[in-house]
């Protein structure tokens, strides 16, 4: 363990420097090119060989010990949230860190620098994929619908749009340390559907021929009534979030809207009830539309797979905790959380775990969020997650492979699941205005 330490510490300053560049330098999801880049010239001046998916931002490496046994992949999120009000946000463009990916990402690198000292290697076998991967926050939906329609991305999310390239092929498990106010591990959080919304109405002069117009607006602010009216119809087992934003409401004040956009998610605890809810939310916003003469086109999009931690996994992270940090109290709980994660995704096919370090305060997402303590946050992540290596790859892997026997997988392989989440997709109008009066609704 103390050459676990040992291995880190050496490289405290290198960490620490990346946890700060990082943050002064955010980007958001697909957007991370200087983020990457300085991953990428990091890891290469420790004699990583990379793959990068040079279209978008990201890459990874592998490390073999020269033993036999399971690979294991760890990851750091590449992006950044958006958040104006924050005092250290990016004043042209209302980016930051709001979520502490950068400390994930500097704690990787931690990793990486320890790995190359003499002697760490010996202590595991098979082999150990490291990953700076991009987009987990699922926001501009519509920037990353043009990047789709290009061909340039196939999901939304970083972690699905690796796991399609094939940049996971190989890995039995995998692991993420996010950051948070203490260390803690909780069994799991909901996945995800993501909604782009456009109402679609007829221009015309506000003042002088409103009667000739079609307020796109007031369809959506009907359907978005419509939605909040069937809230009540969702039980609370199922953990059902719907959260719109009007992304566009309209060209001028004189005008009609003719074109609103709103975007969204129906998050939910498993995916039958992600798409009943889905449904019932389509319903209703469909339902506004027809009631106001108007249309809506509704894009429907593979969000993120439910979150469900491995047990096993849990308890190695709490583990690796109380040996790095002795007195440090690592909190379990089997609650699911309401936000959702990309990781969900990887979990489908391969057991895996996404804990938290401790070191953030405020809130997640919010104005006030920072790393209170870097040390917490990058360098003791970074020291519990080779500890986490330690216990899985130590002992000929006879911990890891237990794991890997117990774990029953949703779906048999990416491709299966990739398949599953693909009949998820869905656009166009959802109206079509009959000849003879009537019309036809497609939910």
């Amino acid at each position: 363990m103390q050459d676990l330490v040992n291995a880190v510490n050496k490289h405290r300053d290198l960490i620490l420097e990346a946890e700060r560049y990082i943050w002064k330098h955010p980007e958001t999801g697909y957007r991370e090119v200087k983020t990457s880049k300085y991953m990428e010239d990091a890891f290469e001046k420790l004699g990583y060989t990379l793959t990068k998916a040079k279209d978008i931002p990201g890459f990874y490496t592998v490390v073999d010990t020269g033993r036999p046994g399971p690979e294991i992949l760890i990851l750091g999120e590449l992006d950044s949230l958006i958040c104006p009000t924050h005092k250290e946000c990016d004043p042209k463009t209302g980016y930051v860190h709001a979520c502490g990916h950068h400390a994930q990402c500097a704690a990787l690198l931690g990793i990486a620098a320890a790995l190359k000292e003499p002697g760490i290697l010996e202590k595991f076998c098979g082999k150990i994929r490291l990953c700076a991967v991009p987009a987990e926050e699922l926001i501009e939906i519509g920037y990353r619908t043009e990047l789709r329609k290009q061909g340039t991305i196939k999901y939304f999310g970083g972690k699905g749009e690796f796991l399609y390239r094939g940049y996971f092929d190989g890995v039995d498990m995998a692991f993420m340390v996010h950051t948070s106010s203490n260390f803690a591990v909780r069994a799991g959080s909901v996945g995800c559907i993501a909604k782009k919304i456009s109402y679609k109405g007829v221009a015309s002069h506000a003042g002088g021929s409103p009667w000739n117009g079609r307020n796109a607006l007031y369809a959506a602010t009907q359907g978005l009534s419509a939605a909040n009216a069937i809230r009540e119809t969702f039980k609370e087992a199922d953990i059902i979030r719907f959260h719109p934003i009007i992304t566009h409401g309209g060209e001028a004040v004189n005008a009609i809207p003719e074109l609103v956009t709103v975007e969204s998610y129906v998050r939910g605890e498993n995916f039958d009830a992600i798409k009943k809810a889905n449904k019932k939310i389509n319903q209703a916003l469909t339902g506004a539309a027809l009631s106001l003469d108007s249309n809506v086109d509704i894009l429907d999009i593979p969000g993120y797979a439910p979150l469900k931690n491995d047990l096993n996994l849990m308890d190695v992270f709490c583990e690796s905790v109380k040996e790095i940090l002795p007195g440090e109290e690592c909190t379990k709980s089997f609650a699911i959380g309401s936000g959702s994660t990309d990781m969900g995704d990887l979990c489908s096919i391969m057991p895996v775990v996404h804990p938290y370090a401790g070191g953030a305060k405020g809130t997640s997402h919010g104005n006030d969020y920072h790393i209170e303590d870097p040390e917490r946050a990058c360098v003791d992540s970074a020291k519990v997650q080779l500890m986490m290596l330690k216990i899985l790859l130590g002992d000929n892997a006879k911990r890891a492979k237990q794991i890997i026997a117990d774990f029953k997988p949703p779906f048999a392989s990416k491709e299966e699941y990739l398949a599953y989440v693909d009949e998820i997709n869905a656009e166009g109008d959802r109206i079509i205005y009959n000849e003879d009066g009537t019309a036809t609704v497609n939910l």
